[in-house]
């Protein structure tokens, strides 16, 4: 579930962004005393997501509005169907409209492509896992989407677990020489994986006690390789434009986890309208 405190600030900021001074297009169109009712329809097929955050924006912008889902976070929709109803004051409804479906568009087109993803590696041991690269303030919905889509999260920010990555390596000095400098501050639960671009670089790794092995933009013949190197001793995990890869084939190598950044920074919209039909 998404933290309220921290999910209202960014509906505000939102809807702050969009109303500026005011919706001089509804106020001088619409009248105050104007209801409405309205239907959530999608216009192309997916996996919906971010109903919560529609019926969210709308008690926020006016408590007077009712909202009702028709379908679950998480469901697969096809075309045409209504995903939900809406009814209250038009112009209310009017003014967080587009705030509520660029929201409820972009983490369904997030949920969409993650199911993509974790069905072509269905039946394997691989998980499909994001990364950090979301857009900047919208990662705690980002992520949420991803969870709905039936992935995992991989660390949410710096603070949430050890990552050493090439240019780290560089800076410590060697693969060894970070492995140990991380070890000796950081709490002796938390694991430390590290990025390796190949196979000599993974035995120094798993020498220095590296616990999870990222293979970056590794071919799926080295993967093999290496999965057959670490021998179950560590997870290993995939990594590198792993969108645009025959995911089954990478996880045919062995590989414990598959991260993909494009399912948070390279996403196409579900198609979702908002339609009104009739005065309530």
């Amino acid at each position: 579930m998404l933290y309220s405190r921290q999910l209202d600030e960014l509906l505000f900021n939102a809807l702050e962004e969009d109303i500026g001074h005011g919706d001089i297009t509804t106020q001088a169109t619409v009248a105050a005393e104007r209801w409405a009712q309205g239907k959530f329809i999608a216009k192309a097929a997916g996996v919906v997501c971010g109903l919560l955050l529609v019926q969210r924006v709308f008690a926020l912008l006016d408590p007077q509005i009712q909202f009702s889902s028709h379908v679950k976070e998480g469901e697969k929709i096809s075309k045409g169907m209504v995903l939900a109803e809406i009814s209250g004051p038009a112009g209310s409804i009017l003014t967080g409209e587009r705030v509520a479906l660029n929201f409820l568009q972009h983490l369904s087109g997030i949920a969409t492509q993650t199911r993509a993803a974790v069905e072509q590696v269905e039946g394997t041991k691989t998980k499909i896992v994001d990364t950090r690269k979301t857009t900047p303030g919208l990662r705690l919905v980002e992520k949420y989407a991803v969870r709905v889509g039936g992935a995992m999260n991989h660390r949410y920010n710096l603070a949430d677990g050890v990552l050493i990555k090439d240019n780290h390596i560089v800076a410590a000095g060697g693969i060894s020489q970070a492995i140990s400098r991380v070890r000796s501050q950081v709490p002796h639960i938390m694991k430390i994986e590290i990025e390796v671009e190949n196979l000599l670089q993974l035995s120094e790794a798993l020498q220095a006690g590296a616990e999870v092995i990222l293979l970056d933009n590794m071919s799926a013949e080295e993967m093999t390789k290496a999965v057959q190197m670490v021998d179950g001793r560590v997870l290993t995990e995939a990594s590198g434009n792993m969108g645009e890869k025959d995911l089954r084939e990478i996880a045919g190598t062995g590989v414990d986890f598959i991260s993909i950044g494009a399912l948070t920074h390279t996403v196409k919209a579900l198609d979702i309208s908002l339609r009104f039909v009739n005065e309530a």
